[in-house]
């Protein structure tokens, strides 16, 4: 039986695929945009 792959931390979710790492780059505001064009209601983590 392999080891579970997801091991969950909150501190690492957001610095990876937090609102603020998307906003911050010019390909993650394109995701944003794109969701937001989308109607998503969450636009990122």
């Amino acid at each position: 039986m392999p080891k579970r792959t997801y091991q969950p931390k909150k501190r690492k979710r957001a610095t990876t695929h937090g609102f603020l790492v998307r906003s911050g780059t010019k390909s993650g505001s394109k995701i944003l945009q794109s969701r937001r064009r989308k109607g998503r209601a969450k636009l990122s983590v």
